[in-house]
């Protein structure tokens, strides 16, 4: 097998299975984060208190454009359901933007624990490299060969590498999408903040 395909290849077998192992951790790691970032894209300028006096005169037909737009109509629907029926408003609206305070938290663990599980994973194919070029070492098989020596030992060094590799990026971003999870889950209490108090204020 030729070519960068080829190349690829050689690297990772290099560096043992290990290094397979990390390269699904990546893979997994970037879907949870490209995820992350469609679902939290905000879709909506303004203040909350705005979005929600928006929706009220609007109604149906304010098109909804981002998560803080559909939890906002959602919440106005519950709350518009509790007073039919004459029961706590609050409850309701919370209920309705629940699964949205969910959502925006999906893979959240997912990219945290491969953040930090990739160096450790990594740690473990060095280790496994050192231990094998060690022993090939006790047993002769490399004793006149320096240069064989030094090669097995940067090749053990592979997955360390590659684990930081997709650890550090993971941190960055990760840590960037948490911020942005923690200020919708502000405006969702903001939301239910706004129904609830004006409708305790109008009655």
């Amino acid at each position: 097998m030729f070519g960068p395909i080829g190349e690829f290849v050689s690297l990772m077998n290099a560096g043992g299975w290990v290094m397979w192992v990390l390269f699904v951790l990546n893979l997994a790691l970037w879907y949870g984060l490209g995820y992350r970032y469609l679902m939290l894209r905000r879709g909506t300028e303004g203040s909350v208190r705005r979005l929600v006096a928006k929706h009220q005169t609007r109604g149906e037909a304010q098109a909804l454009r981002g998560l803080l737009d559909y939890a906002t109509a959602d919440a106005l629907a519950a709350s518009g359901e509790a007073e039919r029926l004459g029961l706590p408003n609050r409850d309701y609206v919370e209920g309705a933007l629940f699964p949205y305070m969910s959502m925006v938290g999906t893979y959240s663990t997912l990219v945290s624990t491969i953040v930090v599980l990739a160096p450790l994973i990594g740690l473990l194919g060095t280790v496994i490299g050192m231990i094998e070029t060690f022993d090939a070492l006790q047993s002769s098989s490399m004793f006149s060969q320096a240069s064989s020596i030094s090669g097995g030992i940067s090749k053990a060094l592979y997955t360390t590498e590659l684990g930081l590799v997709v650890s550090v990026p993971g941190l960055i971003f990760g840590k960037i999408l948490d911020k942005q999870e923690e200020r919708y889950e502000l405006d969702f209490e903001q939301i239910a903040d706004v129904i609830c108090t004006k409708d305790e204020y109008e009655i």
